[in-house]
């Protein structure tokens, strides 16, 4: 991978400020979160396509159990238990 030596020189300075082992362990680090964070991204957008599709009557029963069946498998996916 090659990059700029003004981005290389802000990886250093931020290996010293959080303590950082080597500009791979950071870039590996960067990497995953951003992973992550264009996993929830997608799934918030699945979620929000999803909202008001239904056209039949909803219990707050029924809403509950679906938060449930939702956040479980939030959860599973990343690992929160």
């Amino acid at each position: 991978m090659k990059l700029d030596g003004r981005v290389l020189r802000e990886i250093d300075r931020k290996l010293k400020e959080f303590r950082y082992g080597t500009r791979t362990e950071f870039i590996r680090e960067a990497i995953r979160q951003k992973l992550s964070e264009l996993e929830k991204e997608e799934m918030l957008r699945v979620i929000a396509k999803m909202r008001g599709i239904s056209k039949k009557k909803t219990t707050d029963e029924d809403l509950h159990k679906a938060r449930e069946k939702a956040f479980e498998k939030i959860d599973k996916k990343f690992n929160l238990k």
